[in-house]
Parts: structure tokens; C-alpha cells; sequence
């Protein structure tokens, strides 16, 4: 459970639930960036994962579905780092983010009136408004 990944109160991924494979990375870095393989490429299926009981699971599959593959699939990948241990980091840090965000419920909205004095402030600056527009209308002699 020690290297397990922590993604928020009492929800934990286990390690063997993640596959990782570092590939090399593109990009400028000279030498060191064509022959190490330091890009991290975390993938955690969704669909089969024992961390998340089923609402988790709709809530996850909902919010997350745009990077969630046909196979329940979320990847992610790291690759800002010349270090293959900071990628592996950054990209746990990354899912336990995303999944932590997608797990969020938002707090129901209240309905509210407006108070009688904002509603008697709004329709007074509104008829204000209406005689100035008034005055600047040009008079027909008809």
C-alpha cells in the first residue's frame, strides 16, 4: 500500500492497477534526449479498477470521457522532465489530479429572490435611463 497512489480521502489506486512504459522523448535535448527513454506514459483502466465503487466510476467516466479510451483506458503522460524518476512523478501527480477533479460534486445552487431594494435600485436606474434616451429624441411637427 506504501507505493500505492493516493488520490484523495479514502480513495487509493493500487499499483498494480497502473501500467507504465517509458519511451524517449521528442523534442530538443541533444544526445541525452535520443538515446534515454525518460517520456512516462501512465495508463489506468477506469472500467476495471477496484479503487472506485460504481457512482465513482459514472462520475469518472463522464467527466473524464473525452480522455478515456473505447477500452476504459485513462492515459497520461509525462515528459517535461530529463529525469525518468520526475516524469514517473509528474505523472502520478497528474492522475490523482484528474481523477480528484472529476470526482468533485458541486454544491446545488439555491434558488434566490432578489431583495425588494436591489429590485426597486434596478427599475429606478432603468427609467432613468428610458428619460434620457427620451430626451434625446427629436420632436416631430406633425
Amino acid at each position: 500500500m506504501s507505493d500505492d497512489l493516493i488520490v484523495r480521502g479514502g480513495i487509493v489506486i493500487p499499483r498494480d492497477e497502473l501500467r507504465t512504459r517509458a519511451t524517449r522523448a521528442g523534442g530538443p535535448g541533444g544526445q541525452h534526449v535520443n538515446t534515454s527513454s525518460t517520456r512516462i506514459e501512465l495508463v489506468w483502466n477506469v472500467d476495471r479498477s477496484r479503487a472506485l465503487d460504481e457512482e465513482q466510476r459514472t462520475l469518472v467516466r463522464t467527466r473524464l470521457a473525452n480522455r478515456i479510451d473505447a477500452d476504459g483506458d485513462l492515459r497520461v503522460v509525462a515528459a517535461d522532465s530529463r529525469s525518468q524518476r520526475q516524469n514517473r512523478d509528474s505523472a502520478d501527480a497528474r492522475l490523482a489530479a484528474l481523477v480528484s477533479r472529476a470526482l468533485v460534486v458541486p454544491r446545488r445552487r439555491h434558488a434566490t429572490r432578489p431583495t425588494a431594494s436591489s429590485v426597486h435600485k434596478r427599475l429606478d436606474t432603468k427609467r432613468r435611463r428610458a428619460d434620457t434616451k427620451r430626451g434625446r429624441r427629436q420632436e416631430s411637427d406633425e
